[in-house]
């Protein structure tokens, strides 16, 4: 099968920015990918062959031919396809990309993601709710928050996971935060003030939850030939997997995993030909504290139950043996629905070329993105690999 390459990525900031739009969000985001670092070849929008746009479509703006919009305004001519997958579309799209890319119907494609949150209040937790179980959840009353707290209070009955834990994620990935230019709450805290947030949905604090953000992401996925063509370092796709099930967690066979994490991560590393063991790297999905812990189980990095333990031992930490959410995960870098899947590649994209400044991992050879949409519906996971790896 044909390879398929990151060969550019770009993002802009993540945060609140309400009088955006998201074709100039989006616009900005284009724009750092296509120019690339310094000694990059720069690219133009007629170099992109087609686009594929992940988004929800908060607020109803422009549901209907959104990607077709974000081309014309960025100049892509090339076919344009929305990709909606609840928190999941950003990475649904590069993996739209890469099977473009690996089919031989395009050499270079744009995959990105766009959303604009800040500028709703009362009906946001609607928008956000129709990404649940509409019927049994979303109606009833449920937030995402209280299905995720549902889950917390499970995993802690099964194996006794402690407040302690969910915060000790938020600290940790506030610090990697603070250390990112792009990250929408880029301040670090104590585990006191984590434990010690106002609640909203027990177990789940304040600090256990991430941020509504605006913001978009971009990657470039070249095919073998046109990354060789091309005079900019390129980061190989070594693996994709992807796994759906219920949209509603009643309905799922466990509340203590997510099925879909395990399915996708399993046709990841079998596509790549490697295991856990064999990462340097994660960005994983935190969208709430508990969502990072139930990650390291489902992906593999530890055995159930185990998880509490891992992070306490530092081997996720910036400096640990796998650094996880680099970038400052959703909790801190923020979670602009559509763009987060694809902003998760982008960290991949600068930590793999060792272009992450104060957040570097050294030597960073192979890194895991894992994307999830609802609570657990969909779930997308990429491996990313290159050869030469980050310096410090």
């Amino acid at each position: 099968m044909p390879e398929a390459h990151v060969v550019g990525a770009g993002q802009s900031d993540f945060g609140a920015h309400p009088a955006e739009s998201y074709r100039s969000l989006f616009l900005t985001a284009v724009e750092d990918a296509l120019a690339g670092d310094d000694g990059d070849e720069p690219l133009s929008p007629a170099d992109v062959d087609e686009l594929v746009l992940g988004t929800l479509g908060v607020g109803g703006r422009q549901l209907g031919l959104s990607a077709a919009a974000a081309a014309t305004h960025v100049g892509v001519e090339g076919p344009a396809t929305r990709v909606e997958n609840a928190c999941a579309a950003g990475g649904y799209a590069v993996r739209a990309a890469v099977r473009a890319v690996r089919a031989g119907e395009a050499d270079l494609v744009l995959a990105g993601g766009v959303e604009v949150m800040n500028d709703l209040s009362e009906s946001l937790p609607y928008w956000l709710g129709v990404s649940g179980e509409t019927a049994y959840e979303r109606l009833a009353g449920t937030t995402f928050s209280g299905v995720y707290a549902q889950m917390a209070a499970a995993h802690m009955d099964a194996h006794g996971t402690t407040r302690e834990d969910l915060s000790r994620v938020a600290v940790k990935n506030h610090r990697n935060g603070a250390r990112n230019p792009h990250a929408h709450l880029a301040f670090e805290c104590t585990l006191e003030e984590a434990m010690s947030g106002p609640a909203v949905a027990e177990p789940l604090g304040l600090y256990h939850c991430c941020p509504t953000t605006d913001g978009a992401a971009a990657v470039l996925v070249a095919s073998d030939a046109a990354a060789a063509d091309l005079d900019r370092p390129s980061v190989r796709v070594a693996g994709v997997g992807a796994g759906s099930d219920a949209v509603g967690l009643f309905d799922r066979e466990t509340y203590t995993s997510i099925p879909a994490s395990r399915r996708a991560a399993e046709r990841a590393y079998e596509a790549a030909g490697v295991g856990p063991d064999d990462l340097d790297l994660a960005e994983v999905h935190d969208c709430f504290s508990i969502a990072e812990l139930l990650a390291y189980e489902d992906l593999g990095f530890c055995e159930p139950g185990e998880s509490g333990d891992l992070l306490a031992s530092g081997a996720t930490a910036l400096e640990g043996d796998l650094p996880v959410n680099t970038s400052g995960g959703l909790k801190a870098k923020g979670h602009p629905i559509g763009a987060t899947g694809t902003g998760q590649i982008v960290e991949l994209y600068e930590q793999l070329l060792g272009r992450a400044g104060e957040r570097q991992v050294e030597g960073a050879r192979r890194g895991l993105a894992h994307n999830v949409g609802g609570s657990g519906g969909a779930v997308v996971v990429h491996v990313l690999e290159h050869e030469e790896g980050g310096a410090a």
